[in-house]
């Protein structure tokens, strides 16, 4: 098995996902948030790229979810915190969610043979899901206005780990992926102050969400994980 680390969505081509396994990855904080929300039991999220195409698509008895630039968007029931996911309110409801970042990869990756989406929350059950599919593995760093985010990486990172304790081949990584295990290595006691420090997590402090923040650090707190379907994340 072959793993590529791609770090930002700019950096994605649709053409590198044909006959892959494609994790999108957004820890601060879409697809942490779409890990919560499912956890909870809502019964699918559409990720969708623009508030229009969110609105247009509201369907009755839908939610609505987002941000833009951290922020809430107006008229919408939910932002981006995974923290307002747990209500009872959203179990049994779809909810049409659109990000700054994440939605996007989810939405690039689309060509995939397997679209899931990870989170340090569910790594070790993403990471073994996409192990069953036995392809090769694409990972889509979802980034911040196209850059680089570490935290990301880290999960990055992570998921790698646990590809390669799965396999009893050699699993290898691009130089990226290479370089985010053996960061996540370098922080795996101190996760929860790396994302603190670093800028997402700092910018979202600032905001007034550093629980976010502290909760989306932790490692392996459910074990489910959201495939794409029908345009879709839903559990696997």
């Amino acid at each position: 098995m072959h793993v590529d680390v791609i770090a930002n969505i700019n950096e994605a081509r649709s053409d590198d996902f044909i006959q892959k396994t494609v994790i999108a990855i957004d820890v601060l904080r879409a697809t942490s948030t779409i890990v919560t929300a499912l956890a909870h039991g809502c019964s699918a999220i559409m990720p969708v790229e623009t508030v229009n195409q969110a609105i247009q698509l509201q369907q009755e008895g839908d939610l609505l979810g987002g941000e833009r630039f951290c922020k809430k968007i107006a008229g919408f029931h939910y932002g981006n915190s995974p923290a307002e996911y747990t209500s009872p309110a959203v179990t049994g409801k779809r909810i049409i969610l659109t990000t700054t970042n994440g939605t996007r990869a989810i939405q690039k990756a689309q060509r995939a043979c397997r679209l899931l989406a990870g989170s340090l929350l569910n790594a070790r059950a993403c990471a073994k899901a996409a192990f069953a599919q036995k392809r090769d593995v694409v990972i889509v760093c979802a980034g911040t206005q196209d850059e680089f985010c570490l935290e990301d990486g880290l999960c990055a990172g992570l998921l790698i780990r646990y590809l390669q304790e799965m396999s009893e081949e050699k699993t290898e990584a691009n130089d990226l992926g290479v370089a985010m295990k053996h960061a996540f290595e370098a922080v795996r006691d101190r996760v929860e102050e790396t994302l603190l420090s670093c800028a997402s997590g700092r910018r979202l402090s600032k905001i007034g969400n550093r629980d976010d923040v502290r909760f989306c650090s932790q490692l392996d707190l459910f074990d489910l994980v959201p495939t794409w379907k029908d345009q879709s994340m839903i559990l696997f």
